[in-house]
């Protein structure tokens, strides 16, 4: 059974490694990209983590942080995007992939709500 949030949240980090690797490498900036770094990655990791929740509270706890994570993510992508380190495709693309995360999540979460209130 496929699982799009997990899928998506792997695919995504895949893609923020490499882009920090582009920003390390090309524009030589590390500090902005640690931060999305770490923040990019967290979705996927906390959606894994959710997966062996200690309760259904827990689990919508976890999805919630990795919600933050993914507006976080958001944040430092339209700075790397104002400051010049990366350009609008680059932007858009990632920008369209994070967002989709975000609404999976709150369909995710607002799912698990709905079960818990059952």
């Amino acid at each position: 059974m496929e699982k799009p949030l997990e899928t998506k949240s792997l695919d995504f980090a895949v893609r923020v490694v490499k882009l920090c690797q582009f920003l390390g490498r090309e524009k030589k900036e590390y500090t902005l990209a640690k931060q999305l770094l770490r923040s990019g990655t967290a979705i996927g990791a906390l959606y894994r983590e959710a997966q062996y929740a200690e309760s259904k509270k827990d689990f919508v706890h976890k999805l919630h942080i990795g919600l933050k994570e993914a507006n976080e993510t958001l944040y430092w992508l339209e700075l790397l995007h104002r400051a010049e380190y990366l350009n609008e495709a680059q932007y858009k693309s990632m920008h369209a992939d994070a967002q989709e995360l975000v609404k999976l999540l709150i369909s995710a979460i607002k799912t698990a709500k709905k079960n818990m209130n059952s």
